[in-house]
């Protein structure tokens, strides 16, 4: 379904310097990357940049959900995705998803599997988006600076809990989940 080749690093020879801010790739509507900005200036501006979302099945086929702090500045205690973020500048979107996974979870060394990338658009924040998922039984290291709680639910609570209150979710995970349900 997708053919980008998650290996290949992209290199940037001079990144921004951007004091107390992160610094991720502006890209165009082809995913190729136009310059560096940094996350404050690309969320102001709706500039196109990257992201990653990661889905953590068990044995048992439950999903692992995070509820995100009620400090972050995008979707605070909504429930999302077991681990998310953006891919920062220079970085590829695999190297990210295995960054993430240690960063919010401290999930390591668990091998990945690609499922799809969607295209920038409202539900994603202007985001390309890579969902990978893997399986691990956990358990987890929450960073409590990201994450406020996690639990594991079956597939069709999950289903039963969208259709019922769909507002306790993030956009951008209500979205990957309808796609990868409907493939």
């Amino acid at each position: 379904m997708c053919s980008e080749n998650l290996t290949t690093p992209l290199v940037q020879a001079h990144l921004p310097t951007i004091v107390g801010d992160e610094v991720f790739d502006v890209v165009d509507a082809h995913d190729k990357v136009l310059h560096q900005e940094s996350r404050t200036n690309i969320h102001r501006g709706g500039l196109r940049h990257r992201a990653v979302h990661v889905f953590v099945f068990n044995r048992q086929g439950h999903l692992f959900l995070q509820r995100r702090s009620l400090s972050k500045d995008s979707a605070p205690g909504k429930w999302v995705s077991s681990c998310s973020g953006h891919v920062d500048a220079g970085e590829s979107y695999e190297a990210a998803a295995i960054r993430e996974l240690g960063e919010e979870i401290g999930l390591y060394g668990v091998p990945l599997e690609p499922l799809f990338r969607v295209s920038p658009c409202k539900q994603t924040g202007n985001e390309f988006v890579w969902l990978y998922t893997c399986q691990n039984e956990g358990p987890f290291a929450l960073d409590p600076d990201e994450i406020s709680e996690g639990k594991w639910i079956g597939l069709n609570a999950l289903s039963d809990w969208i259709g019922e209150q769909p507002r306790d979710f993030a956009w951008s995970f209500l979205h990957l989940w309808q796609i990868y349900c409907n493939r």
